[in-house]
């Protein structure tokens, strides 16, 4: 029952006013982002009661916008939990309720203003949103997030430009340590060898053009991700900044990197204005900002101009792949524009309901605009993924076609194209088995773009197919010195580190995994596999038993879970996995390999062996991973077993 609380009310060590969502521990200000704060405003007035995830997305974000409400606010809910110290595994404070939502369970009581704990003293009280003093040197340009607001033609704008934007923060990073021959320059700091952009905040009065701010973020970042003089953090970390009161020098810290990025984006009919500025983070120092602005329709032709003249300018610093790569931008019309980016949105989302959004945008931009290499490549990524037997419930054979046809056609307008290449790179492991040809294309797109962390994660896959597994961890490891804050990224590390039999290091990995979304099922089944391999059989039990309740029956779960039981001699239950993913086929596909993996568990070699061989026939994806799969161990002295890797082993025609 919602009860009527009192301005402050007081947990544990901490105190929460609720008019202003000011936390306080122990006297002394929290620093917490808006978001957080109001989650933890809300849970208190509900105290004792669940409030659902739709309750929290309706009452954090105002109707008709668009952003990715589910990361957002696991995001913000991870946030909060650290600020309290709090788990999500043994909570003290908020107790989540997977899939469903959250319940503040500590005792709570209500505090009298005049018995509070807080200081009075001004500093100490200064409200989270209030602009800190400026301890910068004299003479140095504040940042906006951490001094006073720019000015309206300094901080309004940047579409026409987003590459511009980026080719010329380059130019200012690159100045400042290289001049022709190659000599340094005397300047205040260290040279800048890596920088982030941060989400772009969106100023235009229609809430819904969300997904064009991010989307214009994401597109800079790529750019400045193709110079291989720099470091840039991935779209997808810097995503888990929007909205924060962290100062810059934080970020930076973070994030390990010497510059930031920031700016904003004002969207009015046809048109669009962006600002960016370019912040040393060690000196305080605002080295860079400009403004462009230009009709929707005309951006990348405006993008590639000015693009090629800065690169052209500093062209001692850019090799000429570099420039041709940062001026090669074709024109593109708004609507089709538009569809790619809602399109990468959905994609982002890595959920099967999420693709299949995906597929209907990127197909929608490539019937606009037959000639757009990135919407193809898109497409590609869409089909590569749902026909994967750990997140789409679709036969690999029934897309591959379509993720194959896409992929060329992607390359075929723009073979130097990153993203294309790795797409076709994906078909060609995930569909073709062409192992060769598959290397060879994640190999050329990390050499086209080596700040693309999505080429060496699925690198890092193919080495790990093939059982080279130290090199595969070195990948994973450069993408994720890319996309630090990413829940993808740092899964996938701990997925490769229990395949590498590191249980240890896999399970604290995958903790630290679920810390970021407690709801994310292929942590917690991976964590309960590292757990099986331990022993730990009543802990790998609970966590893939939530596992399949989060996914709702996915089949990988469900066969991870009947192994489980298989391991722990407890046959009767994994019997009944096996009927459950029996009555599941009918409704869905179920891969043959995850009944074969339950028959594994249950030592009945002949079953598995002749699951593994449909598996082999389906072209299930999860098969091109049994070299290595700790599952199988108990098998690998068997003749036949050992047959089909040798067959597995051969590339396909």
């Amino acid at each position: 029952m919602k009860t009527t609380p009192s301005k402050l009310v007081r947990f544990g060590v901490f105190e929460v006013d609720l008019q202003t969502s000011e936390l306080w521990k122990q006297g002394r200000k929290v620093r917490l982002r808006e978001q957080p704060c109001r989650i933890l405003a809300i849970l208190l007035e509900e105290r004792g009661a669940v409030v659902t995830r739709e309750e929290l997305t309706k009452r954090l974000w105002s109707e008709g916008t668009f952003v990715d409400f589910d990361h957002s606010l696991n995001t913000a809910v991870m946030r909060l939990r650290e600020a309290l110290g709090d788990s999500s595994d043994h909570p003290r404070f908020i107790e989540t309720l997977p899939r469903h939502g959250y319940r503040f369970i500590a005792q709570v009581e209500e505090v009298p203003a005049s018995e509070a704990r807080r200081p009075d003293s001004g500093n100490d009280r200064l409200s989270e949103n209030a602009a800190p003093v400026n301890t910068s040197a004299p003479g140095a340009v504040p940042s906006s997030r951490t001094n006073s607001p720019l000015s309206f033609t300094m901080r309004t704008f940047l579409i026409g430009g987003l590459v511009t934007a980026a080719t010329a923060i380059f130019a200012v990073v690159t100045l400042h340590f290289v001049r022709a021959g190659g000599a340094a320059v005397d300047l205040p700091g260290a040279p800048i060898k890596s920088l982030v952009v941060l989400p772009f905040e969106n100023l235009s009065e229609d809430k819904d053009q969300q997904y064009f701010t991010d989307g214009m973020t994401d597109e800079l970042t790529a750019h400045l991700a193709k110079i291989h003089q720099l470091r840039v953090i991935s779209r997808t970390s810097a995503m888990g900044y929007k909205g924060t009161h962290k100062t810059l020098s934080e970020i930076a810290g973070d994030l390990h990197v010497d510059a930031v990025i920031e700016g904003t984006i004002l969207r009015s009919g046809n048109r669009v204005r962006i600002t960016a500025e370019l912040v040393q983070v060690s000196t305080d120092r605002h080295l860079w900002a400009e403004t462009y602005e230009s009709p929707i329709d005309d951006v990348l032709a405006l993008q590639s101009r000015v693009a090629t003249a800065i690169a052209n300018e500093i062209r001692v610093n850019l090799t000429p792949e570099e420039q041709r790569l940062l001026a090669n931008s074709k024109p593109v019309s708004a609507e089709a524009y538009e569809n790619y980016l809602k399109g990468r949105y959905y994609w982002n989302k890595r959920s099967e309901g999420g693709l299949r959004k995906a597929i209907e945008y990127f197909q929608a931009a490539t019937e606009k605009e037959p000639r757009y290499a990135l919407a193809f490549a898109g497409l590609a990524d869409c089909y590569s993924i749902i026909g994967s037997a750990i997140i789409g419930d679709v036969p690999s054979q029934e897309v591959a076609s379509q993720a194959r046809n896409a992929a060329l056609k992607a390359l075929e307008l723009d073979p130097s194209l990153a993203e294309a290449q790795t797409s076709l790179a994906t078909v060609r492991f995930n569909y073709d088995w062409d192992w060769n040809a598959a290397s060879t294309g994640f190999q050329r797109s990390i050499e086209l773009n080596p700040g693309y962390a999505t080429a060496y994660q699925r690198y890092s896959l193919y080495l790990m197919a093939m059982g080279r597994i130290q090199e595969s961890l070195l990948q994973m490891n450069r993408a994720r010195d890319l996309e630090p804050l990413s829940i993808s990224t740092n899964f996938s590390l701990g997925w490769r580190l229990y395949m590498a039999r590191q249980y240890d290091q896999a399970i604290e990995q995958l903790r630290n995994t679920l810390e970021m979304d407690p709801d994310f099922a292929l942590p917690r089944t991976v964590l309960g596999q590292a757990y099986e391999h331990k022993g730990a059989y009543p802990q790998a039990i609970g966590e893939l038993q939530k596992a399949v309740s989060i996914s709702q029956g996915s089949p990988a779960m469900l066969g991870a879970l009947g192994h489980a039981f298989a391991t722990a001699g407890n046959r009767p239950e994994a019997e009944k996995v096996l009927v459950q993913m029996s009555k599941s086929s009918k409704t869905r596909y179920v891969s043959p390999f995850y009944v074969a993996m339950v028959y594994a568990g249950l030592h009945e070699d002949d079953n598995a062996l002749a699951w593994l061989e449909k598996a082999y026939n389906d072209r299930s994806n999860a098969i091109i991973f049994l070299k290595v799969d700790p599952a199988f161990d108990g098998m690998r002295s068997n003749a036949r077993f050992q047959a089909l890797l040798t067959r597995l082993a051969e590339p396909k025609p």
